[in-house]
């Protein structure tokens, strides 16, 4: 540290101490000069919570400051910040009620945790004068919910269309680039760590849509449950989708949408068709990027990496420090800056420019009911039927299904809407 006499110190409890968690860690801890540069204060991790201490013999031997105690941290009045990186639902809302509850400013990373208790715990902090910072649970690396709190705040916002897992993304890529089949583009993302042994959360759109709950409320001050938020996942697309999406100028990518129309918001998360020279269609393997349009500012993109373990802890870090900060101005606990939008949750009949149906007949298919719908017939090379409908409403889009099900009797496999 040099000469300085400063003595003033923020000490910081981090809970978990996994992936994340040791890259918050070694970030803290290798850059302590820049940081007091810009804080003004040293910050200093004084507990590292585990779950069983003698998992880390090295951290132990090391002389770091592990502890499988919780009270340890939560009892210790000169600790100020808590860093949740742990993950889990119900153990860590619990760790952060108590954190709030006795005085202490919180940075988690846990999208999970927020997409269902978010709001208590954001009226919370704020009925309790703390800090609840979060910069970290959507899109990785990428300073998205920082944009929107602070550069978009003075903003309409129109649409906010984000690829926000970057585990899909990974798996499309290769089934768009390499002809990778599903199963095949899966195990690839399983053997380099991108997917779990179970990616139910991610290939399902679960993940996805968590993360929208969060953008959701940040750039338009609406709360979505996520049982509100029509979800689908990329399981059943299969490489024939990806030929006839591009013979229209199209990819397929995994798409959480929150967009306007005539006053009323329409949030989902499923695979859309994404223009060929549309921003978003660049984005490749497990990188991330968020695309929002203003009434203002236009059209704005936000790109890089969505995981990994030292994108997540700088956006962590990052957090910690405006923690410091604030504290040091005596700026703390001004609660959450949510846009105050005048737009109503709700099923907005939002257009389409082109909608992709993949269909298969049944032993009851009406070909005349099929013939009368305003849509072009096409037919991949592999047999499957496809149907093409341009400048469609979703409302319209809503009766040609019903159309297509309950009077020429087809199935419809699966459905990919233009962003």
């Amino acid at each position: 540290m040099g000469e300085t006499t400063l003595k003033e110190t923020v000490k910081i409890g981090l809970l978990g101490f996994g992936t994340v968690g040791y890259g918050v860690y070694e970030i803290l801890k290798n850059n302590q000069e820049k940081y007091l540069h810009l804080t003004q204060t040293k910050l200093e991790v004084s507990k590292i919570l585990v779950h069983d201490t003698k998992a880390f013999p090295e951290a132990v031997e090391a002389g770091m400051p592990i502890t499988d105690n919780f009270k340890e941290i939560i009892e210790d009045e000169s600790i100020e910040i808590v860093v949740e990186v742990m993950g889990t639902i119900e153990t860590a809302r619990g760790f952060i009620v108590a954190a709030l509850t006795n005085g202490k400013h919180v940075v988690t990373a846990n999208k999970d945790l927020l997409a269902v208790y978010g709001d208590e715990l954001y009226e919370l902090a704020e009925k309790n004068g703390r800090d609840l910072y979060f910069e970290a649970s959507v899109a990785g690396g990428i300073p998205i919910l920082r944009a929107l709190n602070e550069s978009y705040i003075g903003d309409n916002l129109q649409e906010v269309l984000g690829i926000v897992n970057g585990t899909t993304n990974f798996m499309l890529t290769k089934m768009q680039e390499e002809s990778y089949s599903y199963e095949e583009a899966l195990r690839l993302a399983q053997e380099l760590g991108f997917a779990e042994s179970d990616p139910t959360g991610d290939v399902e759109g679960l993940d996805a849509a968590r993360k929208m709950v969060i953008l959701t409320k940040l750039a338009f001050g609406q709360s979505i449950r996520l049982d509100e938020l029509d979800t689908k996942g990329i399981s059943n697309i299969l490489l024939e989708d990806f030929e006839l999406a591009q013979q229209l100028g199209y990819t397929i990518k995994l798409i959480g949408s929150a967009k306007v129309e005539e006053g009323k918001l329409a949030v989902e998360v499923a695979p859309m068709l994404v223009p060929l020279d549309h921003p978003l269609s660049h984005v490749k393997n497990e990188n991330n990027a968020v695309y929002v349009t203003g009434e203002a500012v236009g059209e704005t993109m936000m790109y890089g990496p969505g995981a990994g373990r030292m994108p997540t802890a700088n956006s962590v870090v990052a957090d910690v420090l405006q923690i410091a900060k604030n504290i040091k101005i005596n700026q703390t606990g001004k609660g959450l800056p949510v846009i105050n939008s005048a737009v109503q949750l709700g099923t907005a009949n939002v257009h389409y420019a082109d909608v992709l149906l993949r269909c298969k007949q049944t032993e009851k298919t009406n070909e005349k009911a099929v013939s009368e719908i305003k849509a072009d017939i096409l037919t991949s090379k592999e047999g499957s039927i496809y149907l093409h409908l341009k400048e469609i409403h979703l409302d319209e889009l809503n009766r040609v299904m019903d159309q297509l099900r309950n009077k020429a009797f087809v199935d419809i496999d699966a459905q990919y809407k233009s962003i």
